[in-house]
């Protein structure tokens, strides 16, 4: 029991303690604030010059080291994504290597040495992913039972199934179709075996639309005898009856369907005439990210601080001297 206030009194000390401690450490910090102010202030005309210097030196350097981001919207057919990823990370590191003769005679770029980094991505579109197939809605419905749906979707295993990517790569200077668009489309669409497999695929869908063609043909036929039928029973005022069991709905219903179909083929085939298809091109846009653009601000920002750094450590060497003299 008589613990108890002794307890209580070393809490508060400690407590005070730190408070003070506190106190201490952001005054500390306020002081070398206003510190580094008043050295500024006193040094105003070499801060000035500085940052003109530093401004006019970033300037230069934004003006001179350009960086432009391109970009190609992509659909692999034929399952091809994996190769699609294989061929993109050959490329990227063939840059990263400086392997110029690969990326020229190979690939055909134009002037290999101007471009940067390549790199592709999924473009995350989870609607065209169910709407193309039924089955990817029950897998990711089974997906998601066990996990986050959010991080289902993004993960590599279901992005790189979406129809379509995003191939980015760098320039140091502008581009142009011939120069690297084109020469990198070529090269991802050089398959012999994808090329066998489009020519089968393409060749079946054309089968199916003649199919589909003559089926429509014969329901059409159906369908005018059919009305033909009717108009003669109206013209001889005899009574015709149909029951529901003619299933002339059903027969309606396919035609819809199969006219449908045709129409899907059709836009299908415009995607199939390459093994990978390019949907858009961007180029030449300026890259603004990290510190593209902005050295004008940088390097004035780092030259202040270069003279702030050489001020403590002027002062820091004075003091370590005079304890040495001493």
């Amino acid at each position: 029991m008589n613990n108890s206030p002794q307890n209580n009194d070393s809490q508060e000390i400690d407590l005070s303690q730190i408070s003070r401690k506190i106190g201490g450490f952001f005054d500390g910090i306020i002081f070398n604030i206003f510190r580094i102010i008043f050295f500024l202030k006193r040094n105003i005309v070499l801060v000035g010059i500085l940052l003109v210097l530093g401004a006019g030196l970033g300037y230069f350097l934004d003006k001179t080291n350009k960086n432009y981001e391109n970009q190609i919207v992509v659909i692999p057919n034929f399952d091809s994504v994996d190769y699609l990823y294989s061929k993109i990370e050959l490329i990227n590191s063939k840059v990263k290597e400086g392997d110029t003769i690969f990326l020229k005679n190979v690939v055909g770029i134009k002037n290999p040495k101007k471009l940067g980094l390549i790199e592709i991505k999924p473009i995350t579109d989870v609607y065209k992913f169910i709407k193309d197939k039924d089955n990817n809605f029950e897998m990711i419905k089974l997906m998601a039972e066990d996990g986050d749906i959010k991080k289902i979707i993004e993960e590599n295993v279901t992005s790189k199934n979406y129809p379509y990517h995003l191939i980015t790569f760098f320039t140091s200077e502008e581009t142009s179709l011939d120069k690297t668009i084109n020469p990198i489309l070529n090269y991802l669409n050089q398959s012999d075996y994808y090329a066998k497999i489009q020519k089968e695929y393409v060749n079946n869908v054309k089968v199916k639309m003649i199919e589909n063609d003559t089926i429509i043909k014969q329901i059409d036929g159906f369908l005018n005898s059919l009305s033909k039928s009717i108009n003669s029973s109206q013209k001889s005022d005899k009574l015709v009856y149909y029951n529901e069991n003619s299933q002339l709905n059903d027969v309606i219903k396919t035609k819809d369907q199969l006219v449908y179909e045709q129409g899907s083929h059709r836009l299908e085939l415009v995607n199939l005439d390459k093994i990978i298809k390019d949907n858009s091109v961007t180029i030449n846009s300026k890259n603004s990210t990290g510190v593209n653009g902005k050295m004008k601000f940088i390097i004035p920002l780092f030259f202040i601080l270069i003279l702030i750094l050489l001020k403590v450590f002027r002062k820091v060497y004075q003091k370590q001297l005079s304890k040495v003299n001493s």
